[in-house]
């Protein structure tokens, strides 16, 4: 049987004692050398504009929206006479002007989307639309043209080439504009007396 003195068990206590500190010096140690710093980075996005208006006046004047599905009003076309005194073979011709307007960020593309035909003489007119020179005019020079769209009767609808659209050269400033020339033909079929009306749209799309 082993005896275990009053000074054995001091000796333990003073062993103990000091392996604790020991392994709180180590601990010390290593909290002291885990340092830290952090570094934020922040980003902010804004969006550009982009917004297509239209003038049957010319390259420069008349312009505004005529967007229906956001509730404008189509843009009302002026043909050539005798728009409303038509006979077979009859050709007419009416310009409109589309631009990008000044608070503009972005070149676009232009195409036509869309065209439909309504009344009695529908099936009985047939169009082209010709992308043409700003200043040029909208007679029958304008088949030399871009084919932008076609139809054999007003509510038929065949889109052709697409076309660039450039935005304002500086800030606040309106794209140049592009013509498009509308002619539309009296095929041998049209009926007397009565009218038809016909309604095309243009998408611009931002490059």
């Amino acid at each position: 049987m082993t005896t275990v003195t009053p000074s054995t068990r001091n000796r333990r206590k003073v062993l103990a004692v000091l392996a604790g500190g020991l392994v709180l010096g180590v601990g010390a140690a290593i909290t002291l050398a885990a340092w830290n710093d952090s570094e934020f980075a922040t980003g902010t996005f804004t969006a550009g504009s982009f917004n297509l208006e239209g003038s049957t006046t010319s390259a420069v004047n008349g312009f505004s929206n005529h967007n229906v599905t956001k509730g404008d009003t189509a843009a009302g076309l002026t043909f050539s006479a005798p728009f409303s005194n038509l006979t077979p073979g009859d050709v007419l011709y009416a310009p409109f002007w589309v631009r990008l307007d000044s608070t503009t960020t972005s070149n676009a593309s232009l195409v036509a989307s869309t065209g439909a035909g309504t009344g009695a003489n529908a099936a009985n007119i047939s169009y082209e639309v010709y992308s043409i020179a700003a200043a040029a005019t909208c007679d029958s020079s304008a088949t030399a043209g871009t084919l932008v769209a076609s139809g054999d009767d007003l509510t038929a609808f065949t889109a052709g080439s697409s076309i660039p659209l450039a935005k304002g050269a500086t800030a606040g400033t309106a794209g140049t504009a592009a013509q498009l020339c509308f002619v539309a033909t009296a095929k041998s079929s049209l009926a007397q007396g009565v009218s038809a009306t016909g309604t095309w749209s243009f998408t611009a799309t931002s490059n």
